[in-house]
């Protein structure tokens, strides 16, 4: 963007305007034209974002992988986004897994980025076209192709956190694809950040690198997982902690998972209403609607059912109280 900009100011540059030059010079009265102003770049973006009428963004470029990790920095995090044929973990595949490893301390300082991966693998079908469209990824470009484990477990193994943007949908998809990621600690950067309260106007990863000042080429793992490190990372005047320290201190707090087992069915555009969602009761899980919560407000919900939803006040709907280790999963 900036170069465009570059551009635009050597629209006004003496070449540019030669010819208007030379037909004025043929006047006796035409006045010189003033020399050109050279500006460097960073003058050019202070010039427009001094005016209040322009919004700059500047490319963002990937952190240099560290050469070695400052001991100041000893837990370890992955931030990992996967490409897929489709939305159900259980029938649909992993085209793609991007990762970047770094080091972060106990207070959420992020340190050195130490590791990154990315890899294509090709699934038993054909990319779906709107899924194609979507990621940029084609059938020739998985052809042959399949995930490197020994990368995956060199950087998964030693990890104290990992998080994806959409850990609901991540999860899912990698424990299905490998139990390296089983065991492990989840964060979801979309839902365990108040970004409302932080000035961003959306959750979605495009909206937040945009109002961070900066843009990248996304819909690819590995640049999608560099640009959510730099808005983790970011420092915001006004704000206490940066985003990755708010994201690291909602991992270690439980939540609490309610089952509105056997509500009334004329209920059920209520719960949905509400944020619960429907398990099918596959795998062990209560077939019921279900909503996840923090602790402090666990006591609103039982109640809100019980007046609301079961119309009984002794009603008591089961509970499963849920760490890192377990949420986020199918």
């Amino acid at each position: 963007m900036v170069e465009t900009m570059a551009e635009q100011f050597d629209m006004f540059s003496e070449e540019a305007s030669r010819d208007r030059v030379v037909t004025r010079a043929a006047s006796r009265f035409a006045k010189s034209e003033p020399a050109a102003v050279s500006m460097s770049e960073e003058d050019m973006v202070r010039h427009l974002s001094e005016t209040g009428r322009y919004r700059i963004l500047q490319k963002l470029m990937p952190r240099e992988i560290a050469s070695f990790a400052r001991p100041a920095y000893p837990l370890k995090g992955i931030i990992l986004d996967t490409e897929t044929t489709g939305l159900n973990a259980r029938k649909d595949e992993i085209i793609e897994i991007g990762m970047i490893a770094f080091t972060f301390d106990a207070k959420g300082n992020i340190g050195d980025v130490t590791g990154v991966y990315g890899g294509l693998q090709q699934p038993s079908i054909s990319i779906p076209p709107e899924i194609t469209r979507l990621t940029g990824i084609t059938d020739d470009m998985v052809a042959g192709q399949s995930i490197d484990m020994a990368a995956l477990r060199a950087l998964i193994e030693p990890a104290d956190l990992l998080i994806a943007h959409n850990a609901g949908f991540d999860r899912p998809f990698c424990e299905a694809f490998s139990h390296l990621f089983s065991g492990k600690a989840w964060a979801c950067s979309n839902s365990e950040i108040d970004w409302s309260l932080r000035g961003y106007e959306g959750t979605k990863l495009g909206y937040l690198i945009g109002q961070a000042g900066y843009f990248h080429d996304g819909h690819r793992a590995v640049d999608d997982c560099f640009a959510l490190l730099e808005v983790l990372a970011r420092e915001v005047d006004g704000s206490a902690s940066t985003a990755f320290a708010e994201l690291y201190e909602a991992s270690q707090t439980s939540r609490v998972r309610i089952f509105a087992e056997n509500s009334p069915f004329d209920m059920k555009d209520h719960l949905k209403a509400r944020g619960y969602r429907w398990s099918d009761g596959s795998d062990g899980r209560l077939k019921s609607w279900w909503i996840e919560v923090g602790e402090e407000v666990l006591d609103d919900e039982l109640r809100y059912l019980r007046a609301e939803i079961y119309r009984y006040p002794d009603a008591d709907p089961p509970v499963k109280r849920l760490t890192a280790f377990d949420r986020f999963r199918a």
